[in-house]
């Protein structure tokens, strides 16, 4: 039986945020707990098995199965969500410096179309209050944590000539510790971050972090489009990325477009993520799939293994989830591993 259904309408009580915020703290405590980590560890089955390891930029991944940016922006809770079974954790978006984000309300749940809303604006303690959590939970935790990603973002202070410089300030904080970065020049809370998509625009952002390898050693740097793009402009940035030496792309962030929402909040401002995303981050996925040889990290919509089976199927080499994650609680991963590993073993490998 699955507790959190049992769990999920006390917590989908409380306002969104605060719901989100009581999750992370929980997260949190159970970090400290070796005892809770093995709780938390037996959701995890299936979740471990050698066939679904995942080779990628230079990385070993025990599942292909990640925890998208944004649940975790501070690096929190690192531990109690590996402990979870995601065979990756991307944390962030963190800011060179501290932010408090945009005004609330600012997050917002459409249960009628299992999907989010949130308007955050890259909330956080900023980057090096983050390095200094993640050093610490792998001074402690390191023989068993997987690949944990930073995602990095302009501060909102930052102008687009600025943008670089401060790219590479928040690069520079976390470099050490992650052990791969994302660019994340797609989200659509902060106001023109998006602009930056642009070839020109992209291109800077890349060389500032080209220049910080060439200070700290290589880390695979990889980049975040938006699914509101057009196929060509996705090609574009794909294009510029894997010529400015990126390791990869993620695809995609939240969208801009309201696509037939049956919930209340439809009209609120800000990115939506969950199942109404997924057919455009098909979409954007079969766009990159065919203009770079990038490995690409397909996000949005993605609710159970047949969805991760399909995405791997159309060419990612690794699926995020997020919302699914709010909406289906902690048993998700192991879920979704054991799901892939029984339709490998009926269908072979190369159906997903």
């Amino acid at each position: 039986m699955d507790l959190y259904r049992l769990v999920r309408p006390a917590l989908f009580h409380f306002d969104p945020e605060r719901a989100h915020e009581l999750t992370v703290q929980g997260l949190s405590v159970a970090s400290r707990s070796r005892l809770a980590l093995r709780a938390l560890g037996a959701l995890a089955g299936g979740c471990h098995d050698p066939s679904l390891r995942v080779e990628a930029f230079g990385l070993t991944f025990p599942n292909p199965v990640g925890l998208a940016a944004g649940l975790d922006k501070d690096g929190v809770a690192v531990p109690a969500l590996a402990a979870l079974g995601f065979g990756y954790l991307e944390v962030g978006t963190v800011t060179a410096r501290p932010q408090p984000g945009n005004p609330r309300p600012r997050l917002f749940r459409l249960v009628e179309d299992e999907a989010l809303i949130n308007r955050m604006g890259f909330n956080n303690h900023g980057a090096a209050a983050l390095a200094a959590r993640l050093r610490r939970a792998k001074a402690v935790h390191g023989d068993w944590l997987p690949p944990v990603g930073v995602n990095v973002g302009r501060s909102r202070a930052a102008s687009d000539e600025e943008a670089p410089g401060d790219y590479a300030a928040s690069l520079r904080a976390v470099w050490d510790v992650a052990d791969y970065l994302v660019l994340n020049v797609s989200s659509p809370n902060t106001p023109g971050l998006r602009g930056l998509q642009a070839v020109g625009p992209l291109t800077a952002v890349l060389g500032a972090a080209r220049r910080v390898a060439g200070e700290r050693g290589e880390r695979p740097v990889l980049v975040k489009l938006a699914p509101d793009l057009s196929p060509e402009d996705l090609a574009a940035a794909a294009r510029a990325a894997e010529s400015e030496g990126a390791a990869g792309i993620v695809a995609t962030n939240t969208t801009v477009s309201r696509p037939g929402l049956a919930s209340p909040h439809a009209g609120e401002a800000g990115g939506l993520s969950g199942r109404p995303l997924a057919p455009l981050a098909e979409a954007a996925l079969q766009a990159l799939a065919g203009a770079t040889k990038l490995p690409i990290v397909s996000v949005g919509g993605i609710w159970d293994a047949d969805d991760v089976a399909a995405r791997l199927s159309a060419g990612a080499t690794l699926v995020q989830v997020y919302s699914s994650f709010v909406y289906q609680g902690p048993a998700l991963p192991g879920r979704l591993c054991r799901g892939l590993r029984e339709r490998r073993a009926a269908t072979g490998p190369s159906a997903a």
